[in-house]
């Protein structure tokens, strides 16, 4: 495939990491058909910070606060939150996540992001995962970030139960997909009682 010219590859660039800012170097260098030297090279050309700096400031951008449970105990960085409508959530691979031999990542790390996401969206104190319909689509590897998405499907308005659904990407890749049921404390709109910490999955 013939190279772009630098004008046009620096349009693409900084197009793709408008429309997805968690897009990694690697990721970047497979798209763009260049080194990973030259998009870093580039990204310093268009003052477009690293991965790591993108996600730090769209993390300082105002989101709801996690109420469900405490904020070092949901598994991946939060990147933003809606209570009761949606959040996305990043968890990089690392080496005590993965087989030893294989690299590939223990699913139960994979399902505690979502899981701990699907807690996190639900505005109120108490919050408790009643049931999870999952499917792992295809092993998360060494070295990379999964990009969890929730969404609130119904808020438990009724009877005191919230439907929420979780995807997990790689890339553009669906690396996993759930479906959960959350118990809540209240109604929506309930004032409900203060406090608790009943917020782990039972399983």
């Amino acid at each position: 495939m013939e190279r772009l010219p630098k004008r046009q590859r620096h349009q693409q660039l900084s197009r793709l990491i408008e429309e997805n800012p968690f897009l990694t170097d690697r990721e970047l260098t497979r798209l763009l058909k260049v080194s990973i030297q030259t998009i870093r090279l580039d990204r310093l050309e268009l003052a477009i910070p690293e991965l790591r700096e993108r996600l730090k400031m769209m993390a300082e951008r105002s989101y709801d606060p996690v109420r469900s449970l405490p904020l070092h105990e949901v598994i991946g960085d939060i990147v933003d939150l809606q209570l009761d409508k949606s959040g996305i959530s990043l968890f990089e691979i690392r080496e005590e996540h993965v087989f030893s031999r294989s690299g590939i990542a223990r699913g139960h790390h994979v399902f505690a992001q979502a899981n701990s996401l699907a807690v996190a969206v639900i505005n109120d104190e108490i919050a408790l995962t009643a049931s999870a319909d999952i499917r792992f689509i295809r092993p998360a590897r060494l070295g990379e970030k999964c990009i969890a998405k929730a969404y609130v499907r119904s808020s438990g308005s009724q009877k005191g139960k919230a439907k929420v659904e979780v995807f997990t990407y790689v890339g553009d890749e669906m690396v996993f997909q759930g479906n959960f049921v959350i118990y809540r404390s209240r109604m929506a709109g309930d004032a409900g009682p203060e406090g608790g910490e009943a917020h782990e999955n039972r399983g």
